[in-house]
C-alpha cells in the first residue's frame, strides 16, 4: 500500500464523477498480482481466510482508497465472493465466481429500489420474477446499485409468489438498462451508484441460487461478513488519515507553538487513537462470533453501528486539526471523510441498526419472561 499504491493517489486517470477509470483500477490489479497480494482473502485452494485474518489484510488494503481496488478486496465483489463461495453450485462458481477471484472481472448486487421499493426494509421489493419453462423472467427497478457500470456479474434480488430470490447473470445485458449515475458524496468504487430498470429478463433456472423462496436466506450469509469488512476497510482510511493529521500537528506552528502542543489538537488526536482502538476491538470481537460459526446478525449490527460512527469522529477531527489542508483534495483526509459520512448509510444506516437491535431487545425479554413463568 505504502510503497505503491499510495503514489497513484495522485494519478488523474478519473471519471466524471471522480471514481478511479477502469484502465487505472486494471493497471494496480496488475501490480497487486505480481507482488502476490492479489485477492489475498482467498487462499489458492479456494477456501477463505478466517474473519480475524480477513480483518487484518482488509485494514492494511484499506489504507489507501485506492488499495481495496488494486488489492481485489473492495465492495461489493468481496461480499459477492464470500457469498458465491459458500453457496454457489460448482457450476455457478466456474463461470461466475472465478474471474471475480482472479481480478478479471466486477460485480455488482441488485437489492436496493426506487419509488418505495426495497432499501433498509428489504421486505419491500417490487422487483417480480416468475418461471417461464427452464428461465425465470425478471422486471423491476433497482437504485443505488454500486458498480453496475462496466461490472460483468450481476447478482439479482427478486420477488417471486415463494418469496425473495437470487439469480446470477451475466453484464452487460440488454435487458438490463442504466438509466442514470447519480453524482455521490463518495466516488471511491468505479461505475458508481446506478439507477436501473429490469425489462424481461430471462436467466436460466441453474443460475438460481438455491430454490424459490429462498433469497433472503442466502442474503443472510453474505450480510453480516459484509457489514463487518466495510468496518475493516475503513478503518484502514482513518489510520491513514490520523496518520496525516498528526503529521500536520506536529509540523504545523500557531501562536508560538506547533499545534500538538495546543490541548485543543492533541486531545483531538488523543480520542481518534481511542476510537480506532475500539474500533479494532469491535472488528475483532464480531469476527470471532462470525469464525465461530453464528451468522452474528446482532453482533454485526452492533459492531457496523459502533465503527461506523466512531471512524466518522476521526475524520471529523482529521480534516478538524488540519483545518483549511483538511477540506483540500492535497491529501486524501478530504476523501476519507466523503466516503466515511457515506459508510454510515450503506450496510444500513445507523438508526435502522439500533431500531433491529431494539426489536431483539424486547424479543429476548418476552422470551425471559415466558421462560420464568410471569405473566
Amino acid at each position: 500500500m505504502r510503497d505503491t499504491v499510495i503514489p497513484y493517489e495522485r494519478d488523474p486517470r478519473r471519471d466524471h464523477h471522480g471514481a478511479p477509470t477502469e484502465e487505472l483500477v486494471e493497471e494496480l490489479k496488475e501490480k497487486a498480482r505480481a507482488a502476490g497480494v492479489l485477492t489475498p482473502h482467498i487462499l489458492p485452494d479456494g477456501s477463505h481466510l478466517t474473519q480475524r485474518e480477513t480483518a487484518v489484510v482488509l485494514t492494511a488494503s484499506g489504507l489507501s482508497p485506492l488499495g481495496p481496488l488494486a488489492c481485489n478486496t473492495a465492495a461489493p465483489d468481496e461480499g459477492n465472493m464470500y457469498l458465491l463461495g459458500k453457496v454457489g453450485s460448482p457450476d455457478i462458481q466456474a463461470r461466475f465466481l472465478k474471474p471475480l477471484v482472479e481480478g478479471r472481472a466486477r460485480s455488482a448486487f441488485f437489492m436496493t429500489e426506487p419509488d418505495g421499493g426495497a432499501g433498509s426494509d428489504p421486505s419491500m421489493m417490487q422487483t417480480r420474477c416468475h418461471q417461464d419453462g427452464n428461465h425465470w423472467v425478471i422486471n423491476g427497478r433497482k437504485t443505488f446499485i454500486t458498480g453496475a457500470q462496466g461490472a460483468k456479474v450481476g447478482i439479482i434480488m427478486a420477488k417471486s409468489d415463494d418469496g425473495a430470490c437470487m439469480f446470477l447473470t451475466d453484464l452487460p445485458h440488454p435487458a438490463i438498462r442504466i438509466d442514470r449515475v447519480p453524482n455521490t458524496i463518495d466516488n471511491s468504487m468505479p461505475g458508481g451508484h446506478a439507477t436501473i430498470t429490469i425489462d424481461n429478463l430471462r436467466v436460466p433456472a441453474d443460475q438460481m441460487l438455491g430454490n424459490s423462496g429462498e433469497g433472503f436466506q442466502y442474503a443472510q450469509v453474505r450480510l453480516s461478513p459484509a457489514r463487518l469488512s466495510h468496518c475493516m476497510r475503513w478503518r484502514g482510511a482513518c489510520i491513514r488519515a490520523h496518520e496525516i493529521a498528526m503529521d500536520y500537528a506536529n509540523r504545523r506552528m500557531a501562536f508560538g507553538k506547533t499545534l500538538i502542543d495546543h490541548e485543543g489538537v492533541g486531545f483531538m488526536l488523543a480520542e481518534n487513537m481511542i476510537d480506532l482502538k475500539q474500533s479494532e476491538l469491535m472488528i475483532d470481537w464480531c469476527a470471532s462470533v462470525l469464525d465461530g460459526g453464528s451468522l452474528g446478525t446482532a453482533e454485526s449490527s452492533m459492531a457496523k453501528v459502533a465503527v461506523s460512527e466512531a471512524l466518522m469522529r476521526v475524520a471529523d477531527r482529521c480534516v478538524q486539526v488540519m483545518g483549511g489542508m483538511g477540506v483540500t483534495a492535497d491529501t486524501i483526509v478530504e476523501q476519507v471523510f466523503r466516503e466515511i459520512r457515506a459508510f454510515r448509510i450503506y450496510d444500513g444506516p445507523t438508526e435502522v441498526h439500533k431500531w433491529s437491535l431494539a426489536k431483539k431487545i424486547k424479543r429476548d425479554w418476552k422470551a425471559a419472561q415466558a421462560g420464568s413463568g410471569v405473566a
